[in-house]
């Protein structure tokens, strides 16, 4: 009938009877007539504590061993899934991604997936075998073990789909499918029946730890249909039922889905911000600070340079909380005497909130609603960044919750859709 890609994170194959339910899963799509390609993630907690045993042997683990490390969590979940197959009569056959081979670049513990040849899944898929590919890591150009980052077994498993051009890639979670936020911060939160792939773009970006936003980055790129669901459902439940669960991820938009003005409120607590004080305000500051930070593999986020006063001015820009430290050090090191800046000033505990929806295209007045509601709330905006689709502000973190539950209500996401 189809290809399907399965794909299940950590807490699906978090025990040995999760496991067991992810092949009677398998098996059940499987038996009516699929061909099924799984990618699982490593066991709930499993990365975390290699990740820990390497830092008790290094402060800063060499990332080429962190990779050899790291990648083994998803080489146990392929063969433990393997073995639960073949105890119920399939034939299944696990693979790591260096056997594949899934080619990446050298960007240790970041890697980026260049290609992945299918002739050796589709060899076993040919011969009506399961075939189950270890999702985070991949092999570089001198042959080297790498991992794509967190969450990177979601982008192995879309990139696995796109490859072999599968009907649709279903991700399996420990959540139902893609909410207006999430539940735990506002349980009035409603589950999407259908996002479209600019707006999980958007809240993959913006925080939204549904999906990484590689993955998302890939289904776009490739055009592949990508469904959210629970693994913590009942296993042999009808195939029509399962699919209509959780939150299909589409491509085609109508006018029902841009009648909604905003679609869900992401938001991220990972935030750190930086300024870089009273620099010259001429051709080429920007790059002078940007350069050494990307040149030391950060990302950054929101970017905002002030007014100039006096043919100075103030350059901010927010990047990951784990990477803080990093910045601040190359900032000092390599930026503020080169570009002659009086200081770098910071602030690690910043978060941000932003609102999401492609009806924002055709609706004015929607930021100023979110600026209004979050005044009301007595919340002040440092800094704000803006797109076709989304509005994105960074606040002090502790007041990031008030502004989500606020922001869900004033733009009526806890009504129940037509």
């Amino acid at each position: 009938m189809a290809l399907i890609v399965h794909k299940y994170g950590g807490t699906s194959m978090g025990s040995v009877e999760r496991i067991k339910n992810v092949a009677r899963r398998v098996a059940k799509w499987h038996a009516a007539g699929h061909q099924i390609v799984v990618v699982p993630s490593a066991m709930s907690g499993e990365t975390n504590r290699l990740i820990g045993l390497a830092k008790e042997i290094q402060e800063q683990p060499d990332p080429r061993e962190l990779d050899m490390i790291a990648s083994t969590g998803e080489q146990v979940s392929v063969g433990l899934l393997a073995m639960a197959l073949k105890s119920l009569g399939l034939d299944a056959r696990s693979y790591t991604g260096w056997q594949v081979p899934v080619r990446t670049d050298a960007s240790y513990t970041k890697a980026r997936i260049a290609s992945i040849d299918d002739a050796r899944i589709r060899g076993d898929l040919d011969q009506g075998r399961v075939v189950i590919v270890a999702g985070f890591q991949g092999i570089d150009d001198d042959n080297n073990i790498t991992t794509l980052g967190r969450g990177g077994s979601d982008t192995s498993a879309v990139a696995v789909a796109a490859a072999l051009k599968a009907s649709e890639c279903l991700i399996y979670t420990d959540v139902d499918g893609v909410y207006t936020t999430d539940p735990r911060v506002v349980p009035e939160a409603r589950r999407l029946r259908v996002v479209s792939f600019e707006e999980m773009l958007e809240m993959a970006s913006l925080g939204s730890k549904i999906l990484q936003i590689r993955s998302v980055e890939f289904a776009g790129k490739y055009r592949v249909p990508t469904r959210v669901l629970s693994s913590l459902t009942d296993p042999l439940m009808p195939l029509d039922e399962e699919m209509q669960s959780g939150t299909l991820i589409t491509f085609e938009e109508d006018e029902k889905m841009e009648s909604a003005v905003v679609s869900g409120i992401a938001f991220s607590r990972d935030e750190a911000k930086v300024t870089v004080l009273a620099v010259p305000d001429k051709p080429g500051i920007a790059y002078s600070i940007l350069g050494p930070i990307a040149a030391a593999n950060i990302d950054v986020d929101v970017i905002v340079q002030n007014q100039s006063v006096a043919g100075t001015t103030d350059f901010s820009f927010t990047v990951h909380r784990n990477e803080f430290q990093k910045t601040i050090d190359v900032l000092n090191r390599d930026v503020v005497t080169q570009v002659g800046a009086r200081e770098v000033v910071a602030d690690p505990k910043v978060a941000k909130v932003s609102i999401v929806g492609i009806g924002m295209r055709s609706h004015v007045g929607v930021a100023s609603l979110m600026f209004k509601t979050l005044s009301e709330e007595g919340i002040n905006i440092q800094m704000i960044s803006t797109s076709e689709i989304k509005t994105s502000v960074i606040m002090d973190d502790k007041y990031m919750e008030l502004a989500v539950r606020a922001l869900h209500k004033a733009f009526g996401l806890d009504q129940t859709q037509a």
